[in-house]
């Protein structure tokens, strides 16, 4: 959730800072701004809108410098504008700061620093950080000194990048909340929010842990604790196994689409070496854990927020049916909040794409606290939730730029079957069920395949819906979690209202909705309720809805107003195969309705505060 971007080194900062920024536009996208030295003082430019509105005021200007700073938001404080991008200043214009995260004693910073006659330029939190640090300037010896000062009396979350017009030479970083990587270059340094800024110029990066803070020149780097006492800490250089071409289009029109291409090799790279053919089973040695603990874990629950929430009531569902362990999957937004009953025989899922959202690293220190065991399911390595639980599924799904996820949930969803897959043999599942699992996860990459070949015909179903302003999913047992993903995706995307239902619940109220003007897509697997799902169907058609079918069942083409064919698998992998068509359905009714697919309004990739 918003995008830092830094460089110290040899080079024309300017070019540099406004690439970066250009990469990291999914994580912030309503105003863009950059700081650069210039004529002992700084030159700053900002402006509310995308990273191309702020390259078209910049480039007429080419400011001159090898230092500089940049950011693109995500509105948390203040409104969208000129006044409220980053960088912000001190009043005598001489700091500028971009910062990630929410100052949660903002209010009385500012009636402080006013009250010393500061006068504010925005309505931001982040702005105080600036003048805090521009007072204590004169009562230290260096740039950090002041950034420690100033930190010491805010009470929040920050990923702050710091630039002092009298220093050009250095930058200051510090963490707390919000993510921060270094990224070393031969005689020159870059600093972001992601790595995403930096892999064009070198795969040699550093993550900044919370509470640390770093003095950052072109040819070398410092850490140290925030804290006045200052106590060093040692950073060991760290080679990313990504590089710029995996953030490439690839020929395709946008990152959505991509990553819903690129979802069977995404698959296989997740089942690669994980599956055991001879002993019908999977391994997962980032957990950490063996047979006997395996088997000892009373329960599985799953934390994640948004379609990593869903994805693991997916998973909790596997896991009751395959290993018949009770599962459950909870908001992680909320997990800490209620004051949680931690069952210290437990095992803890913590579900992120980023493995930065700060509610579900939340979730995982408060477990952590109270002596629960919990692993991270994550995508990105180096990332605060895999640090944090230092075990647990790295989701190999590859970069994944678009704001609305697909191929990272795809991925998770099939790490939790091979979860479930591992707990199921290591208690009750025979070797021959075990079989079918391994054969169904092997057979995925294809089936997914199958279904985006069929992308023309979902395409024109979409054209065919999409002038609904609402739009019920309906699922039962497996399907209600994909069921709520399809929902989630049509909402992101497209900003068509969209509900997920049980079948069963619909005749319990949501059916006095149903009219001529609200199609339900309905999920019809070939399974032991067909019967009844076919029912509910005709219970939606009674009352004049029209009905999209996703099927792998043989039932007619008239049992629907359109139908969606899948490829079958084993029955306990159908609610992942039936993933794929609902994301295609969600990115043509977009695509329709003229919406910025990659980048929805008001969303962010990465949600790095609460």
């Amino acid at each position: 959730m918003c995008g830092i971007v830094g460089y110290v080194g040899r080079r024309q900062a300017e070019s540099v800072l406004l690439e970066g920024l250009r990469r990291l536009e999914y994580r912030g996208y309503d105003s863009a701004g950059i700081a650069l030295p210039e004529n002992g003082g700084l030159r700053v430019i900002k402006t509310q809108g995308r990273v191309q509105d702020l390259r078209d005021k910049v480039e007429p200007v080419t400011i001159v410098g090898t230092t500089g700073i940049a950011h693109t938001r995500w509105a948390t404080h203040g409104e969208p504008s000129d006044r409220n991008a980053h960088p912000h200043t001190d009043s005598s214009g001489r700091i500028a700061i971009v910062h990630n995260g929410i100052i949660e004693n903002a209010d009385q910073l500012r009636a402080e620093l006013i009250g010393q006659g500061v006068a504010f330029a925005s309505d931001t939190d982040s702005e105080a950080i600036a003048h805090l640090i521009a007072a204590a300037l004169p009562h230290t010896t260096s740039l950090e000194a002041a950034v420690r000062s100033a930190l010491a009396q805010v009470r929040g979350t920050y990923g702050l990048l710091v630039l002092d017009a009298d220093r050009p030479d250095e930058l200051v970083v510090a963490r707390n909340g919000s993510p921060i990587v270094l990224g070393i270059g031969d005689g020159e340094m870059f600093i972001a929010s992601d790595v995403a800024a930096l892999v064009h110029h070198t795969q040699r990066v550093v993550f900044l842990d919370d509470g640390e803070i770093a003095t950052v020149r072109a040819d070398e780097f410092r850490t140290s604790t925030v804290g006045f006492d200052a106590e060093h800490t040692t950073k060991v250089p760290t080679t990313i196994d990504v590089t710029a071409a995996e953030y490439a289009l690839a020929g395709h029109p946008d990152y959505l689409r991509k990553e819903i291409a690129d979802q069977a090799e995404a698959v296989r790279r997740a089942l690669r070496g994980r599956l055991d053919h001879r002993f019908a089973t999977a391994h997962l040695g980032g957990l950490a854990m063996d047979p006997r603990e395996l088997r000892g874990v009373s329960k599985v629950v799953f934390l994640g927020c948004g379609s990593a929430y869903y994805a693991g009531q997916l998973g909790a569902a596997l896991v009751e049916e395959l290993a018949r362990i009770p599962a459950t999957a909870e908001p992680a937004s909320e997990f800490r909040y209620r004051n949680p009953v931690v069952d210290p025989d437990a095992l803890y899922v913590a579900i992120s794409q980023s493995g930065e959202t700060m509610d579900t690293l939340a979730a995982v220190q408060e477990l952590q606290r109270k002596g629960g065991r919990v692993i991270g399911a994550v995508n990105v390595v180096g990332s605060a939730i895999a640090r944090q639980c230092g075990a647990g599924m790295f989701l190999h799904a590859g970069p994944e730029v678009s704001v609305a996820s697909t191929k990272a949930v795809t991925n998770m969803a099939v790490s939790f079957a091979m979860l479930a897959l591992l707990l199921g043999r290591v208690r009750d599942l025979s070797a021959a069920d075990g079989k079918r699992i391994v054969d169904g996860l092997h057979s995925l990459p294809d089936a997914i395949d199958a279904v985006i070949a069929d992308e023309p015909a979902i395409a024109q179903i979409a054209a065919r819906f999409a002038k609904a302003q609402n739009m019920f999913f309906v699922g039962r047992v497996r399907m209600w979690p994909t069921a709520r993903e399809g929902a989630q995706k049509l909402k992101e995307i497209s900003y068509i209202h969209a509900e997920a239902y049980q079948g069963s619940e619909l005749k319990h109220g949501p059916l006095a909705l149903i009219d001529a003007e609200m199609p339900s897509v309905v999920l019809l697997p070939d399974d032991e309720l067909l019967a009844k799902n076919l029912t509910t169907i005709e219970q939606i058609k009674a009352r004049g809805g029209a009905v999209l079918a996703v099927t792998n069942a043989d039932v007619p083409d008239d049992c629907a107003d359109a139908v969606i064919r899948v490829p079958k698998t084993t029955p306990e992998l159908d609610p992942i195969i039936f993933t794929i068509p609902l994301q295609l359905l969600a990115y043509h009714t977009a695509l329709t309705l003229g919406r910025d697919v990659d980048k929805p309004r008001n969303l962010a990739k990465s949600v790095t505060v609460e």
